[in-house]
């Protein structure tokens, strides 16, 4: 959702940081090949 819209930053608790990441690294290979 985030990316869709635009975002470039959130924010979040430390401990939550990893589970961001891996997120948007999961909607980016996800965009990829389905432009692919």
């Amino acid at each position: 959702f985030c990316h869709k819209i635009g975002l470039t930053y959130v924010s979040c608790s430390a401990y939550q940081v990893p589970i961001a990441r891996l997120a948007a690294a999961q909607i980016t290979l996800m965009e990829k090949a389905k432009n692919s």
